[in-house]
């Protein structure tokens, strides 16, 4: 999803890539990525134009897109542990009391890293770093020569 993503954040606005450019650009199996196009177009982040000229693209603008919300969308949620799950609900087997579960108490902190984080980026971030590091490789390149 990420890689199909970050493809379609690299291109202008509203402009449709078809699916079998997308699978190819990010080396996905077509059946798979079209699967996930799907979720994510019925998520919200995609929108679809069918007919010549036609494909997906992004609903909002990179910086508007955030990893959480494309995770949430794929999986669900981010719980680590499914005793913290607030879509997929289910208590351990072999926990007593979840008020006291150790285990249950530090994924609590995880939890709310990951989601800190997930929810702080963006396709946009993405497109930022990949383009910052290939700056940096590019002066390297120069130096060396």
């Amino acid at each position: 999803a990420l890689k199909a993503l970050y493809h379609l954040a690299g291109q202008p606005a509203s402009q449709p890539v078809l699916i079998s450019d997308l699978a190819k650009a990010g080396n996905i199996p077509k059946k798979f990525l079209e699967f996930i196009l799907l979720s994510l177009r019925k998520g919200g982040i995609l929108q679809s134009r069918i007919g010549k000229g036609g494909g997906y693209y992004l609903a909002s603008p990179p910086a508007r897109i955030t990893l959480g919300s494309v995770v949430r969308i794929l999986e669900g949620d981010l719980a680590p542990v499914q005793c913290l799950s607030e879509t997929n609900y289910a208590k351990c087997d072999e926990c007593d009391d979840e008020a006291v579960c150790g285990i249950r108490l530090v994924m609590v902190d995880v939890n709310q890293a990951l989601a800190r984080v997930l929810d702080s980026l963006t396709l946009a971030d993405m497109l930022e770093r990949s383009e910052t590091e290939r700056s940096k490789r590019a002066n390297v390149l120069d130096f060396s020569i």
